[in-house]
């Protein structure tokens, strides 16, 4: 079997694979939806072992290292949130991540670092019209160097552009009505695809917030093109850690 290789291009922390990237890489093998739980941080430019288990689940191995483990799953949202993409432009002005005080600037989904056509660049922003109801949004419009064999978008880059907007959420405070700066990392990425878009078609990502337990925090998040046409949907987890732990010191 061929390996995995998470280029450096696809960083998150600087020193490893952006979650949703590599939760996308695995999901491959996964037909339908999937949920893909990160056990170790994925490591960059290494041959990574894709492993079918007799049961239907997958592992990504770093040799006697487990960095994922992937399964089918039902991915049904409860609810589902769009905006127009004027209004996902306009909710990327009030990003509450400005560039100078970013933790991850070289991300490949929400690094303001990242060269336009290098990176994703999807930076989310509040909703004005959802008060009572926080929910981000974020356009994107997919390069033309994202595209799969087939001319439309790689799935992967669904996968990531669904990542960092929910981690995003993650971090708002319905109670305040503000964002902390928690250091948060991905732990686990549910998606499911419905129409993969072909590059350079306006899309909007949303995401919104759905609970949080001790360090545990969820979000759900959505895409849609610009006609309104639902594209993926996903559900995630992130854990809130130390800022050396972020950085793949600790």
């Amino acid at each position: 079997m061929t390996p995995i290789i998470i280029a450096k291009r696809y960083c998150g922390p600087p020193n490893s694979g952006n979650g949703g990237y590599v939760c996308g890489r695995l999901a491959r093998h996964i037909p339908a939806g999937a949920e893909v739980t990160l056990r170790a941080p994925p490591p960059l430019e290494k041959p990574l072992d894709a492993i079918a288990a007799d049961d239907g689940t997958w592992e990504l191995r770093d040799g006697a290292t487990l960095v994922a483990t992937g399964r089918a799953a039902n991915v049904e949202l409860a609810r589902l949130e769009t905006a127009s993409f004027e209004e996902a432009c306009a909710a990327e002005l009030l990003t509450p991540v400005k560039p100078h005080e970013h933790p991850l600037p070289t991300c490949f989904v929400c690094g303001p670092a990242r060269a336009k056509g290098d990176g994703l660049r999807i930076f989310a922003g509040p909703l004005g019209r959802h008060a009572q109801k926080p929910v981000l949004a974020a356009s994107w419009t997919p390069d033309p160097n994202l595209a799969a064999g087939d001319g439309l978008v790689a799935p992967e880059f669904l996968w990531s552009a669904l990542d960092c907007p929910t981690g995003y959420a993650c971090n708002y405070n319905q109670e305040s009505d503000s964002f902390d700066q928690a250091p948060l990392l991905l732990g686990r990425m549910s998606a499911r695809i419905e129409a993969r878009p072909p590059p350079g078609e306006r899309c909007v990502i949303t995401a919104w917030p759905t609970g949080r337990d001790g360090r545990k925090r969820t979000a759900e998040a959505a895409a849609h093109n610009e006609a309104g046409r639902l594209l993926a949907v996903a559900r995630t987890t992130w854990i809130a850690v130390d800022r050396d732990v972020q950085l793949g010191r600790g």
